[in-house]
């Protein structure tokens, strides 16, 4: 064989190689991106804004970090949105569920706080203290609290995860997507959704439990009988 015949072969199974390695990493890709494209058909119609949002008995706003003890921009965004849900009175309770796994970091009273600072009634506000991610808020919001309608309120980049697993954990739910600047945190929260779609679909499918379940907690049938007392002191009807 020649020296120019050799070269030929070696050429052409080079480019046999980098074919197989390109049909590798786009099939890579498409299965990476796949619990994405799940997330966003699952979700339909059901994200929205403040003024779309139908009403339901409870908000559910998921925890977003701390900054010196308060919450975070982000997570003070979601909670402003909660507030005005519950001025424009399409909610009647707001459920928030954060990390409080030590004692020196506590989100869940971060919000509580920020919440009945911001006007809500303190009966009116109840706390998850063992929301660590997004499946143990949701199911446990369903669980414990008893929670089977909601708006659910993060940032728009987060709702249809949120969305998704609410729906898996029994809660019938629509989505408020908080809008951000399109910034380095924007970005760095898009991009994790991403390993955080494929964790979605796995918890939606296999639903295990919590990593602390425990006995059922009364904060939120207690906040609607409360508005039910006050819709039945105005000659109304109460939530169910």
């Amino acid at each position: 064989m020649t020296r120019r015949a050799v070269g030929l072969g070696q050429r052409l199974r080079r480019r046999s190689a980098q074919r197989r390695l390109f049909q590798l990493a786009t099939v890579g890709c498409a299965l990476a991106l796949a619990p994405s494209g799940w997330l966003f058909v699952s979700a339909g119609d059901r994200v929205g804004t403040v003024a779309s949002a139908p009403g339901a008995p409870v908000a559910v706003v998921f925890g977003a970090g701390l900054f010196e003890g308060k919450p975070s921009p982000y997570l003070a965004h979601r909670l402003d949105a909660a507030v005005e849900l519950y001025e424009r009175q399409k909610v009647q309770a707001i459920l928030v569920t954060g990390d409080n796994g030590r004692t020196s970091y506590d989100e869940t009273d971060a919000m509580r706080r920020y919440l009945i600072e911001h006007g809500v009634p303190e009966v009116r506000v109840v706390g998850d203290y063992a929301g660590f991610d997004t499946w143990d808020s949701c199911t446990r919001a369903h669980r414990i609290f008893g929670v089977d309608r909601a708006v659910l309120v993060s940032q728009d980049f987060h709702v249809r995860r949120a969305l998704a697993l609410c729906e898996a954990a029994g809660i019938e739910s629509y989505a408020v997507g908080v809008p951000e600047v399109r910034d380095a945190t924007w970005l760095y929260g898009g991009l994790r959704e991403i390993p955080g779609a494929g964790k979605a679909m796995l918890n939606a499918w296999l639903r295990p439990d919590p990593l602390f379940l425990g006995p059922r907690e009364p904060g939120i049938p207690r906040a609607l009988a409360d508005a039910g007392a006050g819709r039945a002191d105005d000659g109304g009807t109460a939530v169910r």
